[in-house]
């Protein structure tokens, strides 16, 4: 692929949005409207995957896979489930920066690489975004941070330009995306090479406060959890912010003529929280079950995708950074092969379908999954479970008694799998913001 022909990508990240939550999923309108009009478009424009996944059911170590495309198993800070403030100094809890990456192998191919939002991914001085192929960065680097103070649990400031803290003021949100529409309006001015946008939003992740909201900063200020906040049209209200920033950035690129050749994808780093729409699926963050880890995939890239595109393809968040790298013509690195399969083909044409077998694993109640086909190998506290996903998406109907041969060899491939990856450190942490003490389980 010419360098004159290379697309911009633009990879949008919403935070513990549910499977359920956007008009384009099924999801219901809010009562102010709908919910997520932009996104909505941009899937009619495009192409809308209903069998894809995020590599974890929890942030960081989704975020592990989605840079390396790469089981995030591999690396030692995507143990923890997820990474949080207790990591701050650590040299081990983060992303290495001798570790290829989506941005810094795009970098090396003539790419400009900026991250606009949530890092994740390990706390200076060892680790950071700028040490990892992102040339610009804006964002905060931990797990969570109150929308208008943008300090952490902790109550440390954590909103950064670069190396150092940002003083910027406003909601968060609109930070972001108004951040991410001068770059795009600044890419285009450059105009010498194509660019690579991480938008790695904390929307619509706790602490539960929309626009008109700075008022309850304090009152959360002790435990963003926010466990006594919030409510289903204040979570919608703060997905719609999203939206509405997403189409400033599609205006953007509209303006500057880039839309036809920028490869725009939309997901979740995992499954839905409190408050998700996650709709006919069971479970949510932490879990396997598919309400934890099926999530949205939009794609939209006018060049190529042909409007109105539907796929079953199943696919997890490697799978979309290894086709961002064959969409730029880049190559990975040969000591560091991917496990991630690229999608292009079925970009170009949705009828495309290939097997592809994926896997997960959960310290957190000792969880294991692997989906094949229509079938679903699931392990939950050390129970077996087999589902039939197209016929039962709540994973309701266990028929590994009734077809106990093919549960047998789920099992055992699953078991090959496992050995291929890094053992579970004794040493790594679940950390869970509250319990059924703070409300029923799901």
């Amino acid at each position: 692929m010419s360098t004159a022909k290379r697309p911009n990508i633009i990879f949008i990240v919403a935070d513990d949005l549910g499977y359920a939550d956007l008009g384009c999923y099924g999801g219901r309108e809010a009562n102010f409207g709908p919910v997520s009009p932009v996104l909505d478009r941009l899937a009619a424009q495009g192409a809308l995957f209903t069998q894809g996944y995020a590599n974890s059911p929890v942030c960081s170590p989704t975020r592990f896979g989605m840079i390396t495309a790469r089981y995030q198993y591999r690396l030692r800070g995507a143990a923890e489930e997820p990474i949080n403030s207790k990591s701050r100094g650590s040299d081990t809890l983060g992303m290495p920066p001798e570790h290829p990456t989506l941005p810094s192998l795009l970098k090396d191919a003539g790419y400009r690489t900026a991250l606009i939002g949530k890092w994740h991914l390990g706390h200076p001085p060892h680790f950071g975004p700028l040490r990892s192929g992102y040339e610009e960065f804006f964002g905060p680097m931990a797990g969570g941070v109150d929308y208008f103070t943008h300090c952490d649990s902790r109550g440390t400031h954590d909103l950064y330009e670069g190396a150092e803290a940002s003083k910027a003021e406003g909601y968060l949100t609109d930070l972001l995306s108004r951040r991410a529409v001068d770059y795009v309006d600044r890419m285009a001015q450059d105009g010498n090479a194509p660019f690579f946008l991480s938008l790695h939003y904390t929307a619509p992740h706790w602490p539960w406060e929309t626009r008109e909201d700075a008022d309850r900063a304090p009152a959360v200020k002790d435990n963003l959890f926010d466990l006594a906040g919030g409510n289903i049209h204040v979570y919608r209200r703060m997905i719609h912010h999203m939206d509405e920033g997403i189409g400033w950035i599609v205006e953007a690129l509209k303006k500057n003529g880039q839309l036809d050749n920028t490869l725009i994808v939309f997901t979740s780093d995992n499954g839905g929280e409190r408050f998700s729409d996650n709709w006919p699926l069971v479970g949510g963050k932490m879990d396997l079950t598919e309400g934890g880890i099926r999530v949205p995939w939009i794609a939209h890239w006018p060049a190529v995708i042909a409007p109105g595109a539907q796929s079953r393809q199943l696919c997890m968040t490697m799978d979309w950074s290894a086709t961002m790298l064959e969409a730029a013509g880049v190559a990975a690195h040969p000591d560091y092969p991917l496990d991630g399969v690229s999608l292009l083909p079925v970009l170009r044409d949705a009828g495309h379908r290939f097997d592809r077998p994926l896997h997960w694993r959960m310290n957190h109640r000792g969880q294991r999954a692997l989906r094949e086909g229509d079938w679903k190998y699931l392990r939950v506290d050390g129970n077996d479970y087999l589902f039939n996903i197209p016929g039962d998406e709540r994973e309701r109907a266990n028929l590994g008694r009734k077809e106990p041969e093919r549960l047998e060899r789920m099992r055992q491939a699953w078991e090959e799998w496992n050995s291929t990856m890094p053992a579970i450190p004794e040493d790594a942490t679940v950390s869970l913001g509250y319990s059924v003490k703070d409300m029923p389980q799901r």
